[in-house]
């Protein structure tokens, strides 16, 4: 009999690069599941039994009550590099091996859309560009943008892409980079180009801030109403990490307060929005709808990872790149 493996919720996996999907058909019966975001637990055991493969994307909930109703699950693999939607203690005592895509995968493409959509707020592009295609070209007085040059850049989470969108405003565009990262030591932060500080430090100083963090317990709506509150009145605000770290609903008065300026988001808490959300309303935000990997490299290469972690794991290998390392004692 063909192993089952299911595909869940990924919009990118096989759409550009077919091989891929040849190559799992190869191993057995491939199905695609498009399943509510917040599914989880019982429900989704009942759904994605009989399938011992799972291809995960950011949604839905691999939860501990979903492992307790689960049958048997030997891999479940992340197309992508965050995996806060599955519980790897959980997967662990079930014996389910839990991978994901290498961050190195994702770094530039991820790091070039934080950069793009800072620039797309900082000069305003894409309200610049509305006002052409409505034939008002003599509204261009209105697109005064600032330049990067000799600003302070603020890097929340110096990790794989942080320090990569550190990496290119510095050198590329001579942007002083100052960064906070629990995770990593005052000198680990100096080695990757930035001035270490606090949070708080940050938040007072920065000119750009870009989210980089890893979202858990202690990052979620780590950016409230109080850090707000410590920012610079005209800050500049890019997220491609995850829409949690920032409170949406301080966001919208930070916003309306002035504190900032300019916001480019590639991620929303509650993805996917609709066209009635509230931060549309603005012309200062820029919001696209979580392509920051969706480059042909980089889908490529997530692609191939998450085939060969499911061929290592028929062929009885342990796959690359494994989260939950403690299945191997």
């Amino acid at each position: 009999m063909k192993t089952k493996i299911a595909v869940v919720n990924s919009s990118s996996f096989g759409k550009h690069f077919t091989e891929h999907i040849e190559r799992l058909r190869a191993l057995g019966k491939v199905d695609i599941f498009n399943l509510p975001k917040d599914m989880g637990g019982k429900e989704l055991a009942d759904k994605l039994n009989g399938y011992p493969i799972i291809i995960a994307s950011v949604t839905a909930s691999y939860n501990a009550e979903f492992f307790e109703h689960k049958d048997e699950t030997l891999l479940i693999t992340r197309h992508g590099i965050g995996y806060n939607n599955i519980d790897i203690e959980a997967a662990t005592r079930k014996g389910t091996f839990v991978t994901k895509v290498d961050a190195i995968v994702e770094r530039e493409a991820v790091a070039e859309n934080a950069v793009s959509l800072l620039m797309s707020t900082i000069r305003q592009i894409n309200s610049a560009s509305d006002r052409v295609k409505a034939g008002q070209w003599e509204k261009r007085f209105k697109f005064v943008g600032y330049e990067i040059k000799n600003k302070t850049l603020g890097v929340i989470g110096l990790g794989n892409i942080g320090s990569r969108v550190g990496e290119i405003l510095k050198n590329g565009f001579n942007a002083d980079v100052i960064a906070y990262d629990p995770n990593l030591t005052y000198e680990e932060i100096r080695e990757r180009g930035a001035e270490p500080v606090s949070l708080e430090e940050l938040l007072k100083r920065a000119d750009i801030i870009s989210l980089n963090a890893f979202l858990d317990e202690n990052s979620y709506h780590m950016i409230s109403e109080k850090e707000f509150g410590l920012m610079k009145k005209g800050v500049f605000i890019v997220n491609t990490a995850r829409g949690a770290l920032m409170e949406e609903k301080s966001l919208i008065k930070a916003l309306d307060k002035g504190i900032v300026r300019g916001l480019g988001l590639d991620v929303l808490e509650g993805e996917p929005i609709d066209e009635n959300h509230p931060l549309l309303k603005y012309e200062n935000v820029v919001i696209t709808p979580h392509i920051s990997a969706y480059t042909y490299e980089c889908l490529k290469g997530m692609g191939d990872k998450v085939v060969d972690d499911i061929e290592k794991v028929l062929r009885g290998e342990v796959p690359d790149n494994l989260i939950n390392k403690d299945i191997l004692n």
